[in-house]
């Protein structure tokens, strides 16, 4: 039994979804950090600050905890994406990206509170999009509604109808927790999710 209590410090259900995997007890909670981009950050950079900052951010004031903290950005042409949240700008996204690769990047952080240390990696995702037609993209926005989604699709979903190829060592990452890393990071604290590791 770990003597660390999982936080996840998001409450993406979509993240609380992936985790659940690992058949891990951990609790959810709302990260407050200020997630603007400096000046001249790359996205590698970004993600990994704002995923740091997160896990940091919900770090509970007793007890021993692990706060795993995510945070990720799709990039189109050498461009940072974020959410459209309006339909029309979901449209104007996937015209943008229709017949391009685009790449997710993926900052992971894991925060021990015990040890006030944190671990943080960066893993990236290409996803090739099919050429797409106007009633396409239309259709594919009315009825997934992916207003809250960068890049405005769903790829647990629907978005999947988009899409020619997707290529990156791990499928979760595309969804915003990577799981292959996520394991190694808490290997790294004594904690395995398969019982302890061969001595």
């Amino acid at each position: 039994m770990s003597e660390y209590q999982i936080v996840l410090a998001s409450t993406s259900p979509y993240r609380a979804e992936i985790l659940h995997k690992l058949s891990l007890s951990f609790t959810q909670l709302s990260p407050d950090f200020d997630e603007t981009a400096q000046d001249n950050e790359t996205p590698e950079l970004l993600v990994a600050r704002l995923a740091e900052g997160k896990a940091k951010s919900c770090a509970l004031p007793d007890g021993n905890h692990l706060v795993i903290g995510s945070d990720q950005v799709c990039v189109v042409n050498g461009q940072i994406v974020g959410k459209p949240h309006t339909v029309e700008n979901a449209i104007q996204q996937l015209h943008a990206q229709s017949g391009q690769t685009i790449t997710f990047y993926t900052g992971l952080a894991l925060y021990n509170s015990k040890q006030c240390h944190t671990q943080v990696v960066v893993d990236t995702f290409k996803v090739h999009f099919k050429t797409l037609t106007d009633t396409q993209i239309k259709r594919y926005v009315e009825l997934e509604q992916p207003l809250n989604c960068a890049g405005s699709f769903k790829s647990e979903g629907l978005g999947i109808a988009l899409f020619e190829a997707l290529e990156g060592k791990d499928p979760n990452t595309l969804i915003g927790l990577p799981l292959i890393d996520l394991i190694t990071l808490l290997e790294n604290e004594g904690v395995f999710v398969l019982g302890n590791a061969v001595t």
